[in-house]
């Protein structure tokens, strides 16, 4: 999120809480719905701002392709420990909270990269992201669900779907996109995006406040148990669906966040930061672009496009990289971009809709637990691969897995239709 709408927001949210009589519930919750659409964004922007900084880092310590796919996996890995300990925690504990220690551990992880911007520091400092952002997704994403329900109760959830996702999604777009022009263009490119964000992201604890929370303290609060992966949650087969929809476009996701920028800038041959940033917000502004003008499709045809243009997407991707074709290979992200993006969507907006209240943390961890499997297994795997043939050859044998996942996503889907 720009400093100017996180701004905009803070000051309609201030306003509302200003009002003479006291703001009606339903307004509390509509500016309650922007604001924490607003930390979401600017939340999961943080987490990729190191993307187009890779290369420099690598220029500068002289770590390989494979040690980038590391440091990407341990943020991956920080990622699923959060989801599997602590996603799941704001069904009992309170949205807020958790959003606000999700938050401050993501101001730590700015704080590390400021210190002392070492290989051993950046593994600490990404392992802390992703801690903050498991902790996020899924309680984020539930408390949206929630402000737009008592908002609109009885509405469709259709606006909530879209501006989940664009918060998620877009987010992950725009964080390469200004730490790729900011070190093109401005200075100390190692540094200022992460200043940037800091500031971004003390204003988010603080508008946090002036959010209403939706969860009722329990009588007797649950004991603690970590995050169970389960299928059990009013359809069983449309929940299997949705977490393998969510593995796929979480596979190609991490496919741009780690390894584009390196291969732009080696094998294409155009070193810019901003265009590595530009790329990778053109593959997740493509998806939240989908997600918007794909919203008034019915469930069918959107799994349909996803599944369609994810799979043209990667294939695509793959001709790009084989012919060395910036042109193509800005083309294939784009669209694959556009398959996942739509193919997420549906599945959030599917678990969030089978959940019951009580356990809707639960299956939105569960699903972006799954989820960030894939970000962090095959991209992982990829970085192996290239350790052992050149990295076009390892994204051809990426490619056919990705095909393969979004297959058994129409078989689980087709059985699902074929079960109801």
């Amino acid at each position: 999120m720009s400093t100017s709408s996180t701004t905009r927001t803070l000051r309609t949210a201030v306003e509302e809480a200003r009002a003479p009589a006291g703001p009606r519930p339903a307004r509390r919750h509509s500016g309650g719905f922007w604001t924490i659409a607003a930390v979401f964004g600017t939340a999961m922007a943080f987490s990729t701002v190191p993307t187009p900084l890779y290369p420099l880092y690598q220029a500068r310590d002289g770590f390989s392709t494979f040690t980038v796919t590391v440091v990407f996996g341990v943020y991956a890995v920080g990622v699923l420990l959060s989801l599997l300990f602590a996603g799941h925690v704001s069904d009992w504990i309170g949205r807020r909270k958790v959003l606000t220690a999700a938050l401050a551990l993501e101001l730590v992880a700015a704080a590390l990269f400021l210190a002392a911007p070492s290989l051993p520091v950046l593994l600490v400092a990404r392992l802390v992201t992703g801690l903050g952002v498991g902790m996020l997704t899924a309680t984020a994403t539930a408390y949206l669900h929630e402000l737009h329900s008592a908002h609109r109760p009885g509405a469709s959830a259709q606006r909530f779907e879209i501006v989940s996702t664009a918060a998620n999604i877009g987010g992950l777009g725009l964080g390469p996109l200004v730490a790729g022009v900011l070190a093109q263009y401005v200075g100390a490119p190692l540094r200022l995006p992460y200043v940037v964000f800091a500031v971004l992201l003390l204003l988010s604890i603080a508008v946090l406040v002036l959010v209403p929370e939706t969860v009722e303290k329990p009588a007797v609060r649950p004991s603690y148990r970590p995050q169970r992966v389960s299928a059990d949650h009013g359809d069983r087969a449309g929940y299997l669906a949705a977490a393998a929809a969510g593995f796929a476009s979480f596979a190609v996701f991490g496919l741009f966040t780690s390894l584009v920028p390196g291969f732009v800038g080696g094998t294409l041959h155009h070193p810019s930061r901003a265009l590595a940033g530009l790329i990778v917000f053109a593959v997740f502004g493509a998806a939240a672009a989908a997600q918007t003008l794909s919203s008034r499709l019915g469930a069918r045809a959107r799994r349909n496009i996803g599944l369609l243009a994810q799979a043209a997407g990667v294939v695509a991707l793959t001709v790009g990289m084989h012919t060395a074709n910036l042109a193509v290979f800005l083309l294939a992200g784009i669209a694959a971009g556009v398959g996942a993006g739509v193919l997420f969507k549906s599945a959030v907006g599917s678990v969030a809709a089978m959940a019951a209240p009580a356990r809707r943390g639960e299956a939105l961890a569960g699903l972006f637990l799954v989820s960030y499997l894939g970000l962090a297994l095959l991209p992982v795997g990829l970085g192996v691969g290239s350790r052992y043939t050149t990295v076009t050859t390892a994204t051809t044998w990426f490619t056919g897995v990705v095909l393969a996942l979004l297959a058994a996503v129409a078989v689980l889907t087709r059985r699902r239709a074929a079960t109801a």
